[in-house]
């Protein structure tokens, strides 16, 4: 059985996201989600929200499962018995950064691999940094993120 981790903050998934999740799940039997817990990172959305929006939004995979984490990857990575990272590349500065990241997985563990998917196009500008900042000043984000994201994103901003 092929299991795989999608690893990252997602505060919040977008739409790029998702895409990346969907085509990941399609080549694997198992694709787990990894919603990072990084004490550094201060996230508009708790572990658990951000867990509770990405099972909203992939409630029709059935091979997906979506789950918090904190510490090395290529611990999350064992204890979940996956052998492939998925990380989705926007653009050439997204790609520097993930190298990096994969020489530091691949020394602490050679035996889990990482997958680099490309991004749609259409994806290719889409961070959660930017719906979050379009979102702050009231800017249209529905065509960046779910229904359902879009609008705990407008009720957080509201308060």
């Amino acid at each position: 059985m092929k299991i795989a981790v999608y690893p990252g903050s997602f505060d919040p998934m977008t739409n790029g996201h998702l895409d990346i999740l969907k085509r990941a799940a399609s080549l694997f039997d198992h694709l787990i989600v990894g919603v990072l817990v990084n004490q550094n990172k201060k996230c508009l959305f708790s572990p658990e929200e951000r867990v509770d929006m990405i099972n909203e939004a992939t409630h029709d995979l059935e091979n997906v499962r979506v789950m918090h984490f904190n510490g090395l990857l290529v611990d999350f990575c064992d204890k979940v018995g996956a052998t492939a990272v998925i990380r989705g590349l926007r653009a050439v500065s997204d790609y520097e950064y993930e190298v990096q990241m994969f020489a530091a997985n691949y020394k602490l563990n050679p035996k889990v691999e990482t997958i680099f998917l490309m991004s749609q196009p259409k994806y290719s500008f889409l961070s959660s940094s930017v719906v979050k900042e379009i979102a702050f000043y009231g800017g249209h984000i529905e065509d960046m993120v779910t229904p359902a994201i879009a609008e705990a994103l407008k009720n957080r901003m509201k308060g």
